[in-house]
């Protein structure tokens, strides 16, 4: 009997390693959070490919946006933590708990790679008015509840933004609710907003064929792809204290999910991450590569948490204090 039961521990022990040792053996399923054409999206996309051949199968990526990311998140926590589900998100999340969007965040998951990082900016419809973020603010403060903003929801990336500007002076304005940057980039081209918060990387090409206008940048320094557009503290000195800020974009797996399976995806993503056809495109289209894992991701993606659920939550955009869920102030 006890010689049986040792025999058939060890049958299962080897059937059990190897089935590891085989991982992946079947597609792996890429979550992206936000809509088709937006930064996270491109991102995604753009690296995809590398991933797959350096994984040795197939992935198979769906847009479900959402919930300022919340949606994609609960939907990849409730899946079985194997390897074969992750999560292609952005920065959201990090200020989830905050806003009381969700009791998860980027802390509830692990990292297999920060690919990259954008440099946020505002954009106009062509027609607009206004060239400058000076001559916007005028235009606001002169027309009241008239301009048009687009929106991906509070904690999205625009109402950041839009939170910051107004801790130093207060607009009315609408705000037009998008599932997405790529939903609101193709109406701001169709005239149905006026203005978008949005990401360098994302409006490049719209600015560049002459369908969108660039009217500031989101940052403390000019930038080199756009050299005539200016950074938003020559209008807005007291945004130093928050900058530079902007998003970031990662591929995470459940926390529980099997060390082979992390590690593999770790090397995946980072050969992909490092190879010339990605870093050439993310860099020609305004993204900085990042291309961190393991501890480093984990120390980028804490200070990112502090810093932004902090800004948020002063800027009186957040429902419950950092320091309910531990955050430290920066």
């Amino acid at each position: 009997m006890k010689k049986t039961t040792i025999a058939l521990l060890a049958a299962l022990s080897i059937t059990s390693t190897a089935s590891l040792a085989a991982y992946p053996d079947k597609d792996i399923q890429g979550v992206i959070m936000w809509g088709a054409g937006g930064s996270t999206d491109t991102v995604m996309r753009s690296v995809a490919p590398y991933a797959e051949e350096a994984l040795g199968t197939d992935l198979i990526l769906s847009n479900k946006s959402g919930g300022v990311g919340a949606i994609s998140m609960k939907y990849v926590n409730k899946k079985k933590a194997d390897g074969y589900t992750l999560l292609m998100g952005a920065e959201n999340p990090q200020m989830h708990k905050v806003l009381g969007l969700s009791n998860v965040d980027y802390s509830d998951m692990i990292p297999v790679a920060i690919l990259a990082r954008g440099v946020p900016m505002i954009v106009a419809r062509n027609d607009a008015p206004y060239n400058t973020m000076q001559e916007l603010i005028n235009y606001i403060k002169a027309h009241p509840g008239e301009v048009k903003i687009g929106s991906t929801g509070k904690g999205g990336l625009p109402s950041i933004i839009m939170a910051m500007i107004e801790s130093q002076v207060k607009l009315d304005y609408i705000s037009i609710p998008y599932k997405g940057d790529g939903p609101a980039l193709t109406a701001i081209q169709g005239n149905a907003i006026d203005v978008m918060p949005a990401v360098l990387g994302a409006t490049k090409e719209q600015i560049k064929a002459g369908r969108m206008k660039a009217i500031g940048l989101i940052d403390n320094q000019a930038n080199p792809m756009l050299p005539n557009v200016a950074p938003i503290t020559d209008t807005l000195p007291g945004l130093n204290s928050y900058l530079p800020w902007g998003p970031f974009f990662g591929v995470f797996v459940r926390k529980g999910t099997p060390d082979e399976a992390v590690n593999k995806l770790t090397s995946a993503f980072s050969t992909a991450g490092a190879r010339e056809e990605f870093t050439s495109m993310m860099s020609n289209r305004g993204y900085s590569v990042m291309n961190i894992s393991g501890q480093e991701a984990v120390d980028f993606l804490d200070t990112y948490r502090s810093v932004s659920s902090w800004l948020v939550y002063n800027a009186g955009v957040g429902k419950f204090s950092p320091e309910k869920f531990g955050i430290q102030k920066p």
